[in-house]
């Protein structure tokens, strides 16, 4: 199948073409008809399966077919609200590419930055508006953002938002849009909760799952490096040298071991960069764009911070620390092995995160690969804590069996 066959525009198929795509993901298949009918729709897709295209291009196509009236300032037509400032840049960004052989404008609103320029670029008016909940409701404040002209919403990434509190202004947000309007709700995953907002927001929703959240993209590879956690980072600066790889984003758990990272990595002679909620604004778009860039090597980001990254290509994603959420693992190596393309994922694993990794494999249903590297090895650690892992509960049953006289608090001695 052809974006052509669609039935998208001209203009449309031409930027497609310049982004260096023939065809469209499973998602795009699906979705993109269904908003060119103007309905509402319910959507659920692995990061990295072309959602964002999935609805900016019929969007762009639905507000062509009714140009604004120039009588009036332009309105805003389209909203497209994200839990954060970087998803909110990229769907920014993928409007802009999409629609520049359009006659439309579009701008992109997040807290961490100055308000005025943005009141300016509302104020000459836009089409479609890219924003976050608490910096859009600012500007509904100043006065500076109408939304009574909404003919298109879009919730992406839902059920973060509801993650990170911004239930009360969501629904803020949908009390000051028209009733009548076209509603696209993205969610990785559809919880009672989500349920619930979409019961009261879409009417007669489709419903488009492509890739399930809790599977992994079977193009990327994956491979387990056992190592001593004393050495990881030793390991990290080998690999990348070693393999002369260019372009990697670098998973930790924290902000204070995400910045001391990057000060050894830049100390073996890498370029490295972190990103992370302490950074400011500018200096994650700084970091972003050199990574993008290529001046770059390595980007070292926490799971929060890298919320809505969209890097085309990305070859190698590492998990220089295993998350304690299977699931983050996930989200994380979804990020390379994007709309087709291969991807490597390398998950540097110590004895301590024996069960973050089978919770993972539990999750994603089969044996990630562990593969030593000569020099870095810690194997037999990492197999004989495994053994002692799974024998611990049967000792335990049978010590309760062999002494029924044993005071009930003496294991924990």
């Amino acid at each position: 199948m052809s974006f052509e066959s669609l039935g998208l525009r001209t203009e449309l198929i031409r930027a497609v073409s310049d982004k260096g795509y023939d065809s469209p993901t499973p998602i795009q298949k699906q979705a993109i008809p269904l908003i060119l009918e103007g309905r509402d729709m319910m959507g659920s897709a692995q990061t990295g399966t072309g959602k964002t295209a999935g609805f900016t291009l019929p969007i762009l196509q639905r507000l062509c077919a009714t140009p604004w009236q120039k009588q009036s300032r332009r309105p805003i037509r389209a909203l497209v609200v994200t839990p954060t400032r970087e998803l909110a840049a990229q769907v920014s960004e993928s409007i802009e590419a999409y629609g520049k052989w359009l006659p439309l404008k579009s701008t992109v609103v997040f807290g961490g930055v100055s308000i005025n320029p943005q009141k300016q670029k509302l104020i000459r008016g836009v089409d479609i508006l890219v924003a976050t909940p608490g910096r859009l409701l600012d500007h509904v404040g100043q006065r500076s953002a109408d939304l009574s002209k909404v003919e298109l919403l879009v919730l992406d990434e839902a059920d973060r938002m509801l993650d990170m509190g911004f239930i009360h202004d969501i629904r803020k947000l949908l009390a000051l849009l028209p009733k009548h309007k076209q509603t696209l709700l993205f969610s990785a995953t559809f919880s009672d909760e989500i349920k619930k907002l979409a019961d009261g927001l879409l009417k007669s929703p489709a419903m488009v799952e492509v890739a399930r959240r809790n599977t992994t993209v079977e193009i990327i590879d994956q491979v387990v490096h056992p190592v001593e956690k004393s050495r990881k980072r030793e390991l990290l600066s080998f690999l990348i040298g070693s393999n002369n790889w260019q372009q990697v984003l670098v998973f930790g758990r924290t902000k204070h071991g995400a910045n001391r990272l990057t000060k050894q990595l830049i100390t073996d002679g890498i370029e490295a960069a972190a990103i992370h909620g302490n950074k400011s604004q500018g200096a994650r778009t700084k970091a972003l764009a050199d990574f993008k860039s290529g001046k770059l090597q390595v980007l070292v980001a926490t799971d929060i911070a890298a919320r809505g990254l969209d890097i085309e290509q990305l070859p190698h994603v590492v998990n220089y620390e295993l998350p304690n959420v299977a699931e983050d693992y996930v989200h994380r190596i979804g990020r390379t092995g994007r709309a087709g393309r291969v991807g490597q994922a390398i998950s540097l694993v110590c004895g301590e995160e024996l069960k973050q990794l089978k919770d993972i494999e539990r999750l994603i249903r089969r044996k990630i690969p562990q593969q030593a590297i000569a020099g870095y090895e810690a194997g037999e650690a990492l197999a004989a804590g495994a053994s002692k892992t799974e024998r611990q509960p049967q000792k335990k049953r049978r010590r309760r069996r062999g002494n029924s006289n044993q005071r009930p608090n003496a294991r924990a001695k």
